[in-house]
């Protein structure tokens, strides 16, 4: 019996969220093969928390995708970007699943979904069905997995919601099981001196602590030196079994002398705070090295609503001959966890290095503020930024320059050029453009009314007036010109841009409006025969495409069927 009970008490830990999830709250799986994750709830990304699980799909695509309850589908969306073909399901329980970059949808709903893009003739569309009018019982099969949308490889984007506040939750609390017996990964953890005078290590900057694996697995770090009130911070990740994918952590918490100062879960978030994902991390630090450290302090332009349980911000103070003792644990949902403990001792000092930049142009948080910079305007709303500022401006003719993309931003400011030096004629292949890192133009959405050009964004950096004025190609990619296509299955064609980007594509077929599906990340349009072609022999093919600064391109071809 003594051997039995270990084991029972390891299985125990692989599978706790299933078990202990309430009998009105369990799912199926939406997928037949096993569960391996790609990405878990609430893992960093920019801008924002992933709002579900990623689920592996063996590389393949076209798995099919099962409704984990009965219910009926309350939203079809499908786009570009996104989560590109993506499926909501409100179940009698209270919660809403959603399925992202689909590659198709399910029987039944792939035909309801395109008789709605042949009605708007568009390929992407929105709808909200009327409740009961598309049901599905549990285990039917409602789409199959795909790589739309924002998807950086084949996989199955898994969410449950409340359908009352629309809440994304942690699926795994759910009934999924996910194999998981591997201790997070802590890679790197920083001190961070944030009032006036304050020092660690004798500097008054970002310090990376140095810290050693002991024999029981857990981390010692060198015993910090510090004054004043000051933070801590760490990187790290969590894998499952099975995979070999970096993905989030579940919970970070912090102690400061046996007392919890900071208890950060990742159970439950509303889209409208998670950018304020900007302010959990070290986003200058991210800025320069795409390194994502996740403070265990409290900034004051955080609104997050993860934290169980907060003391002084998270933030500990330092006195002069003080000794502390500051225990992080970091553990994923199955109770796996990794900890650092960090010795501080109190000592005075004068810190080096850290000066704050100071420069004429100040905001703050909570206010307004416009700046003329020449030919051009910046308007930055209340509450653009997440902390007072002071940030370096400057232009030069029709380039501007605000501050550097190592400063977050909540809202969309607004950028606004006076293009009444540039001749009318001129104007209409012009647009406002993003500068990146070598100094190439990106396009921005821009507005022109009379002599005014503006833009709004979230990112700082170069700004500049820049002209687009070749159109975009097309180019066929499995046919040619006066083909016989009898046993092809579907048409495809490449379109791309050099500057400004892709705007908008049509296609018709003899005439009549066809859909085409369009995939960015490849520059494809894709159609397929067995969609509304007809019986006609001899088709006439007609694809026009125009950029974003208004260019048009269009391909004709002929190509004949038995």
């Amino acid at each position: 019996m003594t051997r039995i009970l270990p084991l029972l008490f390891l299985l125990a830990s692989l599978y706790a969220p299933a078990q202990y999830a309430p009998a009105e709250t369990r799912f199926d799986p939406p997928l037949d093969i096993p569960i391996i994750l790609a990405g878990t709830f609430g893992e960093l990304r920019s801008n924002h928390f992933h709002a579900g699980i990623d689920i592996k799909t063996q590389q393949r695509q076209g798995l099919p995708v099962r409704a984990i309850a009965d219910g009926t589908v309350s939203r079809i969306k499908v786009g570009h970007w996104g989560y590109g073909k993506a499926l909501y399901i409100a179940h009698p329980n209270g919660y809403t699943s959603v399925y992202a970059h689909l590659q198709k949808y399910g029987p039944g709903i792939e035909e309801y979904v395109k008789d709605l893009q042949y009605k708007r003739r568009s390929y992407e569309v929105e709808t909200f069905p009327d409740y009961g009018e598309v049901p599905v019982k549990k285990g039917d099969i409602i789409a199959y997995t795909g790589n739309t949308g924002g998807s950086s490889g084949p996989h199955l984007h898994f969410e449950i919601r409340s359908s009352v506040d629309e809440k994304p939750t942690n699926p795994l609390l759910y009934g999924i099981d996910v194999r998981d017996a591997t201790n997070p990964t802590l890679e790197a953890a920083f001190a961070y001196p944030l009032s006036d005078g304050a020092h660690v290590n004798g500097v008054g900057q970002r310090v990376e602590l140095q810290m050693r694996r002991q024999a029981d697995g857990t981390y010692l770090a060198d015993t910090l030196v510090a004054s004043g009130t000051i933070g801590l911070g760490v990187q790290a990740y969590d894998r499952q079994d099975l995979a070999a994918n970096r993905n989030g952590v579940y919970r970070i918490r912090q102690e400061v002398d046996g007392a919890t100062r900071t208890d950060l879960v990742f159970e439950k978030f509303s889209f409208g705070e998670t950018r304020y994902i900007n302010t959990l991390i070290d986003y200058p630090y991210y800025a320069t090295t795409n390194r994502r450290v996740q403070k265990c302090f409290r900034d004051s332009g955080n609104r997050l609503s993860l934290y169980q349980e907060i003391k002084d911000d998270g933030k500990i103070r330092v006195s002069p001959g003080s000794r502390h003792e500051i225990r992080i644990e970091i553990s994923d949902l199955a109770g796996n966890e990794t900890i650092l403990t960090v010795p501080v001792r109190g000592e005075s000092g004068t810190p080096s290095g850290g000066d704050e930049l100071k420069t004429p142009y100040f905001i703050r948080a909570d206010k307004p503020a416009s700046f003329d910079l020449g030919r051009a305007q910046a308007y930055f709303p209340a509450g653009s930024f997440y902390q007072n500022t002071y940030l370096e401006l400057g232009s030069d003719g029709d380039t501007v320059k605000l501050h550097k993309p190592t400063v977050p931003l909540h809202r969309n400011f607004t950028l606004s050029f006076d293009v009444s030096h540039i001749p009318e004629a001129d104007r209409a292949r012009m647009f406002i453009a993003r500068l990146d890192s070598r100094g190439n133009p990106g396009y921005t959405r821009t507005y022109k009314r009379g002599n005014t050009f503006s833009m709004r964004s979230r990112e700082l950096g170069e700004f500049t007036l820049a002209t687009d004025t070749l159109a975009p190609t097309i180019r066929p990619r499995n046919f040619k010109h006066r083909q016989w296509l009898t046993n092809y299955r579907y048409l495809s064609l490449r379109i791309a841009d050099d500057l400004s980007g892709i705007a908008s594509y049509s296609a018709t077929l003899n005439g009549k409006w066809i859909l085409m599906e369009y995939e960015p990340k490849d520059g494809t349009i894709t159609y397929n025969f067995d969609d509304r072609i007809g019986d006609a022999r001899e088709c006439e093919l007609e694809v026009e495409v125009t950029d974003n600064a208004g260019n048009i391109s269009r391909y004709w071809a002929t190509f004949f069927r038995r």
